[in-house]
């Protein structure tokens, strides 16, 4: 059984994911995990670390990106021999960030229509249940967490919101990478990090106020202007090259 070596305390400062990835790296760099060595599982992590399993894959999926650690199916996931380069800054993984293109290009133009149609033919119900994601991506924000899995409840509320079940069955077959933000995000400065989730609060409120006043092009615009800066942020990370905790 691969373990490690005390409990590591969660500190005050960052959030959960960056604090993990940092807690990761730094055994890694001192050779607690050792090159070719495996993880502790999962569900290990998430016991040691005091925090949740999806606070560590998205952790995971970080040192994935920054080529520390390779998944491999059925066994684990190991430290890369070459990880020792793991205090150099981390190069982006451009396929990794092409392909979150392709999936926004393809969401794009669906949601903006699916945000109309959910203006024009939500229940009551439908449109509490979006008010009720809509918080939770708030409550995330205050308890220095995640959004990720928020913001895909949200989404995907909308998107049954049209009583269209074709728009809803295209999201859930991408999951929650539909929303990639977690793939991207590093330990890079908390207080960027948590502007930015503040950025996408106010983005998808403008989306939720639209849907629920039943003013269609109002929650299209706000929709297309939502998803069309997403590209945006992704295309800066392929010109700059370097992984940014406050992209998405």
């Amino acid at each position: 059984m691969v373990g490690v070596q005390g409990r590591v305390e969660p500190r005050k400062n960052g959030t959960l994911v960056s604090r993990l990835i940092n807690d990761l790296r730094q055994s890694i760099a001192s050779g607690a995990f050792a090159p070719g060595g495996r993880l502790p599982t999962e569900a290990q992590l998430s016991e040691t670390y005091g925090v949740s399993r999806t606070v560590v894959r998205e952790a995971i999926a970080a040192l994935r990106a920054g080529q520390l650690v390779d998944a491999r199916q059925g066994s684990g996931v190991y430290v890369l021999k070459s990880a020792a380069a793991s205090a150099l800054p981390e190069r982006i993984d451009s396929d990794r960030v092409a392909s979150v293109l392709e999936v926004l290009e393809i969401r794009t133009p669906l949601e903006i229509e699916a945000a109309c149609l959910a203006a024009l033919r939500r229940s009551p119900s439908q449109e509490e249940y979006i008010f009720d994601c809509h918080a939770r991506v708030l409550a995330c924000i205050e308890a220095e967490q995640s959004i990720r899995e928020a913001d895909f409840a949200l989404h995907l509320a909308i998107a049954e919101a049209t009583n269209n079940p074709q728009f809803s069955s295209f999201l859930r077959s991408h999951g929650v990478a539909a929303i990639p933000q977690a793939e991207i995000v590093t330990d890079a400065q908390h207080d960027r990090q948590i502007a930015y989730y503040k950025q996408l609060y106010q983005e998808h409120e403008r989306i939720v106020l639209a849907i629920s006043n039943g003013d269609e092009e109002a929650a299209r615009e706000a929709m297309r202007a939502h998803l069309k800066g997403s590209q945006v942020r992704h295309r800066e990370l392929l010109r700059d090259g370097r992984l940014r905790s406050t992209t998405r």
